[in-house]
């Protein structure tokens, strides 16, 4: 493995970084514990605290962000509740606990996108950004096959596969959606587990050929649709810089 080449100094370095932007995230799943069937059920049927929570952590977050970030974090939280209320309430693809869609989803999005965004751009990781894509390749290799294997998660493969197709053609992004998909696996399996959400049996309850898990392994595969519109809302407003850098770029390629 790559990984295994990387210099000790370096290695501590991505770690830490992946600790401090990233690693918030994995003790976020015990914070869904406030939205719980057990939780509601035994102490307080309401979704209140996490939202404070998550809405305290995005405000945090946000006013550190440099301004680029700080842009694209709000166009992930327009984004992602528009989303998450087409695919949730309009088409029924997965229910929430209260078949609402909560305040820290979309906020949960954005703070999610741009930690990873941090992450991605890290000096350390971008250094040694082909032993980090060969080392979350091969994690997410073995969750989708085990998936596959004691879950029949056809669906999730199928999802697990387009990513990394689309990957195949956008290597600069690799680091980037590996990482997302690796977070939003975790935060899937404890969301579920915790019955803060729910997917059905098939894909989306539409795809009936397709069995899935709750959750399917290869969700993340949505949240290209997210770092698109994110990413088009930002070159719609920055027309200029844009074309600026396009043309940068065709110079750099003669």
């Amino acid at each position: 493995m790559k990984i295994t080449a990387v210099p000790i100094q370096d290695l501590k370095a991505i770690f830490y970084i992946f600790s401090r932007r990233i690693g918030i995230f994995i003790f976020f799943v015990c914070i869904l514990f406030f939205d719980s069937i057990y939780f509601s059920e035994h102490i307080l049927n309401s979704q209140t605290p996490i939202n404070v929570l998550m809405g305290i952590g995005f405000l945090g977050m946000y006013y550190r962000a440099a301004p680029r970030l700080k842009e694209l974090m709000i166009y992930a939280v327009i984004i992602g509740f528009a989303g998450e209320y087409l695919f949730s309430r309009v088409l029924e693809m997965y229910t929430y606990r209260l078949q609402n869609v909560p305040l820290y989803v979309p906020f949960g999005h954005a703070a999610l996108y741009g930690r990873i965004f941090m992450f991605s751009k890290a000096s350390a990781v971008r250094k040694h950004h082909t032993a980090v894509e060969e080392l979350l390749t091969i994690g997410i290799l073995l969750l989708a096959a085990i998936y596959l294997v004691f879950f029949k998660d056809v669906f999730g493969f199928v999802m697990t596969a387009l990513v990394f197709l689309i990957l195949w053609k956008r290597p600069k992004d690799r680091v980037f959606f590996l990482s997302m998909y690796v977070l939003v696996a975790i935060l899937e399996i404890g969301g579920t587990a915790f019955g803060a959400w729910s997917w059905p049996r098939t894909g989306f309850g539409v795809f009936d050929f397709l069995s899935s898990n709750n959750p399917p392994s290869g969700i993340s595969l949505f949240y290209f649709l997210l770092d698109i519109g994110c990413f088009f809302c930002y070159t719609q407003r920055h027309k200029q810089t844009w074309r600026r850098v396009k043309h940068i770029k065709r110079l750099a390629r003669k």
